[in-house]
């Protein structure tokens, strides 16, 4: 391939966080929520980087070749043919670092298509397909980055492909009646701790009852928001992770005792609630949190990472 033509002006995009899982939909199903990290970045002529970061998290980004936007932009330009010598990057977080929105998926999305932007025919270079599949090699999965690339809700999987792992997505078209609730509190957990607390295997009733929920997922999310308290109760992680996030899983469980849509956001400690109530309704789920959890309503998001300007 040959060498890459960039850009001069300067690009900016945003990307939305995400909710994996769903609830039953471990590692394959993730959401789009209104709330938008955004990025601009530029090509230099002199080499090095020049990044400044402002926000959620921003005392604790790097700020060198190991920045996670930096680090997926290499990626996509080492893809479509070669990087350039020079780059400037300016984020500002939105979306709260190791709540289990995102964050992560968003940085590195917009990593992708900030580098996808930059260079000249890059959507040629680079389609959507292959951006998703590198996305979720950084990532790890591919439920996060599959929601932060699509928008609304999607499900994702990998297969092999010529010999290569390809991540591959489709599209739920969410009810527009649905909205969410994030409960965030103000204590994090790393992906990796609360992964290592699954165990290696899960009981045949616990997994015969996930894929069930699972599969009525897509039907309470397309039409059917009566089904989703249902629907999104799952079997084979949040209690595993109980130990790692103990007000969050209290949360849930008094709200799904209260017949409450509720689960825990991707690897947590965030608990998202799903919902077609009024605002009355959503009050009354904020004093019932308590003091532990700031409360954010969310849309969902029906739109991906984009460019917003150019």
């Amino acid at each position: 391939m040959a060498k890459p033509t960039f850009r001069a002006n300067a690009i900016q995009v945003q990307v939305p966080a995400t909710s994996a899982n769903i609830g039953p939909g471990f590692d394959s199903f993730g959401l789009a929520l209104g709330l938008n990290d955004r990025y601009v970045a530029q090509i230099m002529d002199e080499p090095g980087l020049d990044i400044d970061v402002t926000g959620e998290g921003s005392d604790n980004v790097r700020r060198d070749e190991k920045n996670l936007v930096v680090r997926a932009m290499y990626e996509g330009f080492h893809f479509m043919g070669g990087k350039p010598r020079g780059l400037a990057l300016r984020a500002l977080n939105v979306i709260p670092h190791g709540r289990g929105l995102g964050s992560s998926a968003a940085a590195i999305v917009g990593g992708l298509v900030l580098a996808r932007a930059l260079v000249l025919s890059g959507d040629d270079r680079m389609n959507d397909e292959a951006l998703l599949t590198i996305a979720s090699r950084i990532e790890g999965h591919p439920d996060n980055v599959a929601a932060a690339l699509c928008g609304g809700a999607t499900i994702a999987w990998q297969e092999m492909r010529h010999g290569q792992m390809i991540s591959r997505c489709v599209g739920i078209s969410v009810d527009p009646r649905i909205k969410a609730l994030a409960f965030v509190p103000s204590n994090s957990v790393a992906t990796t701790k609360a992964r290592k607390l699954l165990p290696e295997a899960v009981p045949h009733a616990d997994a015969v009852a996930n894929s069930t929920h699972t599969a009525l997922l897509v039907h309470a999310l397309t039409n059917r928001p009566d089904l989703l308290f249902v629907a999104t109760e799952d079997f084979i992680h949040q209690k595993y992770r109980q130990e790692a996030m103990p007000k969050s899983f209290a949360l849930v469980t008094m709200l799904r005792a209260a017949g409450v849509a509720a689960f825990i956001s991707g690897a947590g400690p965030t608990v998202l609630v799903l919902h077609t109530g009024d605002p009355s309704e959503v009050a009354e789920l904020q004093r019932a949190a308590g003091d532990a959890f700031s409360l954010q309503a969310l849309d969902i998001s029906s739109t991906g990472a984009g460019v917003v300007s150019a």
